[in-house]
């Protein structure tokens, strides 16, 4: 660092202006650190080999808290090899763990006069063992976790303006199964300062749900989740075996069962403590010695304690009456108040509702709450029941079957308690939708007048309003929409999107666009995973006089706030809108209980891209070209709709059993924040920069011409069985090579047609992409002639790249030394792979080897693909033959 800027990296750190958004580490119970570098006040003692490769420094942080770092810059030498490990770490309970890094990085570019061999990323190995190994070091030893890059790298000018550009990358390791590791960094020629290295496992902690206990988990793996069986807390028992799961991300997911406390207990809080019981005296022209004595036959239960509560009344009935609530007294003495109830009358009925009432109770304990109302059908033998809740005598039942039996009973409860339930009360609907009393005929006869009315109106309105729009349409033909206040009012035979972000509240968008489905009809079976808000489960939905079927639900977890819970059902507000085979389809919305919930149609093979790689190799072309048909035929359905989906991904397209493809995951131009292959490009906010078209890059222009763009990446992830974009390049380097005019090669037996629909979805200008009208007409010709998928890419006289565009043909033609070459292949990700590569001339290329790639420095698989078919085109054009498969 010194023979290169002349400073010390401890006065860059203490005197440096750090990015305006740090990464702060909020170490929650669900984290447990195994390694934190920074928490170190002394030397760490790692190893480094050679000894004049990294180097052990003072610094300080941003906060001016002193730390050791590492640094290593020996870019003036050739062939760098430098290891620094750490020392031994033991794992704990660990199964897999996470590495943190925190570190900086200087672009090359701004090195001057670097006479050897500069790199801009380091290597991240562990090597796993069940004892501490000392001071012995083999190199082959260890195993690659990763090669690590920068996001952004510094340079001499922000040296001199004491600007210093922290990355931070985590890679995860597992499973782990020895006692513990090392880890080690290998640096090949970089300018690297290691600031901080933190090594850390996941572990959902002790809980108490449900009055059930839940020990410290530690999580499997990256993709499951582990099943855990409560215990009940002392003084319970188990009404339903309590149950939760633990995700991978150190949380607890959807308690399900729970326990009860035991006779004379009660819950408080977490736990069953003993009851505190009320006592009510009544006395009617009694004096208080009399119900002394009667409190003096009365025995405290066990471990509970009394609130006395002392009443008197001036009445004609003479004697006392004690009730004590939630036990029974060892007395003749005192006695329960019985609530008898009047029989029910019904008031109403048709055949889908009926409406009762009753008579108060003669005798209630004190002043009635409200009434507990439970019904259920009378073949169903009380296996399934609703319970509704009424303040006063009378309740409609709703949502039921017609020409069906049903039992009710009914409880009052005051606050002493629910007292003991009524007889069953049978009842019918009837099977005709206007059986209907005659005391309210009248008024549902004035009813049906007014809707007549009514739909009459609205037939003329719609009448003048389409003549009217009609002749406003032929001066603006693009004119889709209407709004009248906060509404909006779609015109016949046109059907367009309305963002619910529109609306004063948006929550109405939810109850215009999305059914309320009762959470009794929702039975959730098992887990699945973690989603944004809180957790995505798998169930069943079982609606009246409809087959049940299988659903997956999204719930909202608890402690959420109101702009989340908005944000949540946002989703649910666009996706009810659409009604299409090819995008996902809502069932309904749960909002008004606990928790809150999405329920979609379940898709058995899940995302697309998982479900791809899961059966590499295993589709024919027709298979493939059947999915990609589906997703672009839902886009198209999108795209008609007026709405941009922004995050036209495999990982959001899922899959059924039937191999039919549906678009999902609507709204996440709000979630993108969170987004794991997202990066940060403007004060936007973050997007998927792997899949986004480049004018949304740089001027967030989001447009269905942009959705075209990102259906090319899913047509290259689909015929790559799922493999990731641009591989393991850096975010800046994928938006450098796509402006330079850069493009994903065809994947391994790509048909020339796909790969060449690639690149038209790829064309820099959005004017000039097809429209998924014209994809969706394209991949119809190309089922209808299926020879025409046996042409590959690899054969076909076009190159393989856009960049071979102007390298194979205009480079064969200018080729004049090795050196020529060299510069053309430095436009290709892999830049900087044949520097101080001993090839003299062009005769040696075509014997290049993807081994060969290897040592020099490409290691990974699309680049090397890239350069061989590069180097290949080379050799067909200049002895005037096809490109060799």
């Amino acid at each position: 660092w010194k023979s290169l800027t002349g400073l010390h990296i401890d006065y860059l750190l203490s005197h440096s202006h750090f990015p305006t958004v740090i990464p702060v580490v909020i170490l929650l119970l669900s984290t447990v650190n195994l390694l934190d570098s920074k928490a170190s006040q002394g030397e760490l003692g790692w190893i480094s080999y050679p000894s004049h490769g990294w180097e052990e420094i003072s610094g300080v942080d941003e906060h001016y808290t002193p730390i050791r770092t590492f640094q290593v810059c020996n870019v003036m030498e050739y062939s760098q090899n430098n290891w620094l490990r750490t020392n031994w770490i033991p794992r704990q309970s660990a199964k897999k763990i996470y590495v943190e890094l925190k570190f900086t990085l200087r672009d090359c570019n701004s090195i001057p006069l670097v006479l050897g061999t500069c790199k801009e990323t380091f290597n991240l190995l562990y090597l796993e063992t069940d004892e501490d190994q000392g001071i012995r070091f083999r190199e082959h030893q260890f195993s690659k976790i990763d090669t690590i890059a920068a996001d952004e790298s510094f340079t001499q000018m922000d040296l001199g303006d004491r600007i210093l550009k922290l990355n931070t990358e985590v890679r995860e390791v597992g499973p782990v199964t020895k006692k513990g590791f090392y880890l080690a960094f290998q640096d090949v020629g970089a300018c690297v300062a290691l600031v901080s290295v933190r090594v850390y496992f996941k572990m959902c902690p002790f809980i108490v749900r449900n009055l059930a206990s839940f020990p410290d988990t530690v999580p499997m793996d990256s993709h499951s989740l582990v099943e855990v069986k409560g215990l009940c807390v002392n003084h319970s028992k188990e009404q339903e075996p309590p149950r939760m799961y633990c995700s991978t991300e150190g949380e607890w997911l959807v308690p399900i069962g729970k326990c009860l406390c035991n006779v004379g207990y009660e819950e408080r809080g977490s736990s069953c403590q003993g009851k505190t019981t009320i006592v009510h005296f009544y006395s009617f022209q009694h004096q208080f010695p009399s119900l002394l004595d009667v409190w003096s036959g009365w025995r405290k239960p066990y471990n509970s304690s009394v609130i006395c509560i002392f009443k008197e009344f001036v009445g004609w009935v003479r004697g006392v009456t004690i009730v004590f609530s939630g036990m029974v007294s060892n007395t003749s003495n005192t006695w329960f108040d019985a609530i008898p109830f009047a029989p029910f009358q019904k008031d109403r009925a048709s055949r889908n509702s009926i409406s009762l009432s009753w008579l108060e109770p003669e005798r209630p304990n004190g002043i009635i709450l409200d009434y507990e109302v439970k019904y259920y059908e009378k073949q169903e033998q009380e296996t399934s029941y609703t319970i509704l809740r009424s303040k006063g005598c009378n309740v409609t039942l709703s949502g039921l079957k017609a020409d069906t039996s049903y039992l009710l009973q009914i409880r009052a409860r005051t606050a002493a308690g629910y007292g003991a339930s009524s007889r069953s009360f049978e009842f019918e609907t009837s099977p005709d939708s206007f059986s209907i009393s005659s005391e309210s005929s009248q008024v549902v006869l004035i009813a049906i007048s007014t809707a007549a009315a009514i739909i009459l109106l609205t037939v003329l309105l719609y009448i003048v309003i389409g003549r009217f729009c009609g002749y406003r349409r032929s001066k603006h033909p693009d004119e889709k929409r209407l709004h009248f206040g906060n509404g909006h009012l779609r015109l016949p035979g046109i059907r367009t999107y309305v963002d619910p972000h529109t609306y004063e509240d948006p929550s109405q968008a939810v109850h215009e666009f999305a059914k309320e489905l009762d959470a009794s009809c929702i039975a959730i079976d098992k887990v699945v995973g973690a989603g944004e808000f809180g957790e995505v489960c798998s169930g069943r939905l079982r609606l009246p006089s409809k087959k049940e079927n299988c659903v997956a639900i999204k719930t909202l977890k608890a402690g959420y706030t109101d702009k989340q819970r908005r944000d949540f059902l946002s989703e649910a507000s666009i996706m009810g809108q659409f009604d299409h085979p090819n995008i996902i389809r809502l069932e309904g919305v749960v909002t008004r209980s606990k928790p809150v919930m999405i329920v979609t149609e379940y898709m058995e093979n899940g995302s697309l891209d998982s479900f791809l790689r899961k059966h590499d190799a295993q589709f024919t072309g027709i298979q493939l070209v059947g999915m990609l048909r589906g997703i672009a035929s839902g886009m198209k359905y999108l795209s008609d709709m007026g709405y941009v989906h922004r995050d036209l991904a495999a990982r959001n397209i899922l899959v059924n059993s039937n191999l039919v493809c549906k678009v999902s995951d609507f709204g996440l131009s709000r979630v993108l924040e969170d987004d794991p292959e997202a990066a940060y490009t403007t004060r936007g906010g973050k997007i998927p920069i792997r899949w986004t078209a480049p004018e949304a890059i740089s001027y967030r222009k989001f447009t269905s011409a942009s959705d075209a763009w990102s259906y090319g990446i899913v047509l290259w992830e689909v015929m790559s069985y799922g493999e990731r974009p641009y591989w393991e390049m850096s975010n800046q380097d994928v938006i450098k090579a796509v402006d330079e005019g850069y493009r994903l090669p065809p994947p391994m037996d790509c048909p020339a047609t796909l790969y060449q629909l690639m690149l038209d979805c790829w064309q820099k200008e959005r004017n000039n992409r097809p429209k998924f009208e014209q994809i969706v007409s394209i991949l119809d010709k190309l089922i209808r002639n299926p020879g025409s998928l046996k042409i590959t890419a690899n054969t076909s006289p076009r190159p393989a790249n856009l960049l071979l565009d102007r390298s194979s043909s205009e480079v064969v033609q200018s080729l004049g030394t090795m050196g020529d070459w060299l510069d053309n292949v430095r436009t290709l990700p892999c830049k900087e792979a044949f520097s101080g590569v001993s090839y003299s001339s062009c005769d040696t290329l075509p014997k290049t080897s993807a081994e060969d790639l290897k040592k020099v420095g490409v290691t990974i698989v699309g680049p090397q693909k890239n350069i061989v078919s590069s180097i290949k085109a080379l050799e067909s054009h200049s002895k005037n033959a096809p490109v060799p498969v």
